[in-house]
């Protein structure tokens, strides 16, 4: 493999190439004429040809240096593109920041985080990458992602998990479904509901697993779905029930077309958080970002502990 010529003698050529003379190129780089020289006659050397005619005091481009020319401009212009990309990024405010939520959380976390966020950073360059808890780890670990809103992984990972809330799962069924009258759930019946779940993949799902299989149930009647949405909408017209936490619902729940029911005595609670790559230090848009998204959820969460509290006397 060739080596790649040297960026100072690139500069000194494409600088001759332009003002056909020594002593002019060598007054606009700061070098004297001699330096130059030298330098032009290391490149012919290296490349293996000549690139400049030499008629008196004046200097002319042969085929090859012609050639070389077009590639240098090309190399130097990148060069300057990249240097003044890299001045801005140290600039207050000038960064870039690329964040992963859930599809539930780019719903009713992310639009009030970016609004405060970008009061803070409005040059900042955000973008947001939808998917499930376990592909947000995923991107955080191929360093797609900087920070990761979602679940608190289920096993172990090279990475930093700052939390914002905890929510607690309950089932959430409408208005003509026969629980909704007594306001809780017939124990011998849940096994045989005909339910509407997220994304078996998820952790949530597999989270709704392993509770029942404590209380030695199983679920076997159920509707898979990908949209949180479309599990509401079903649920609204009695096609069947889910399990999904309050704040989700929140709106059905206060309109009155859905109602939370306890799952029983024994809670299913999630904890939301923040993920990034272990012992990596953040930066300030990203821990501003944090601490917009801790504000948010606290806010969020608020009108949903008088709903649990309801549930749970119920």
């Amino acid at each position: 493999m060739n080596n790649p010529i040297d960026s100072r003698q690139l500069k000194a050529f494409a600088a001759l190439a332009r003002l056909g003379s020594f002593t002019v190129a060598a007054k606009e780089l700061f070098l004297s004429q001699s330096a130059v020289s030298h330098s032009m006659r290391a490149l012919e050397e290296d490349i293996g040809c000549r690139l400049f005619d030499r008629v008196g005091k004046k200097v002319f481009l042969t085929q090859a240096g012609e050639q070389l020319q077009i590639h240098a401009e090309k190399v130097l212009k990148e060069m300057n593109t990249a240097r003044a990309s890299l001045l801005q990024l140290g600039k207050w405010g000038k960064s870039r920041l690329r964040v992963g939520a859930s599809t539930t959380a780019c719903q009713h976390i992310i639009p009030a985080v970016l609004l405060e966020f970008k009061r803070h950073y409005p040059d900042c360059t955000l973008t947001i990458e939808p998917g499930d808890s376990h592909q947000m780890v995923e991107g955080v670990m191929e360093n797609r992602i900087d920070l990761a809103i979602g679940l608190e992984p289920r096993t172990e990972q090279p990475l930093d998990f700052h939390p914002l809330f905890e929510d607690e799962l309950c089932f959430i069924v409408g208005r003509q479904h026969p629980w909704a009258a007594h306001g809780r759930p017939v124990r011998e019946q849940i096994p045989r509901q005909n339910y509407i779940l997220y994304d078996r993949n998820s952790i949530t799902f597999h989270l709704i697993e392993q509770y029942f299989r404590e209380e030695n149930m199983v679920l076997n009647t159920f509707i898979e779905l990908g949209s949180m949405e479309a599990i509401k909408e079903l649920v609204r017209v009695n096609i069947g029930i889910s399990i999904v936490a309050p704040w989700i619902a929140r709106d059905e729940i206060q309109n009155g077309s859905l109602l939370p029911i306890s799952l029983g005595r024994r809670k299913l609670r999630r904890r939301w958080g923040i993920l990034h790559f272990k012992e990596r230090r953040l930066g300030m848009a990203e821990e501003t970002f944090l601490a917009t998204c801790r504000q948010v959820t606290a806010r969020l969460m608020e009108p949903v502990e008088g709903v649990l509290a309801e549930v749970a006397q119920g």
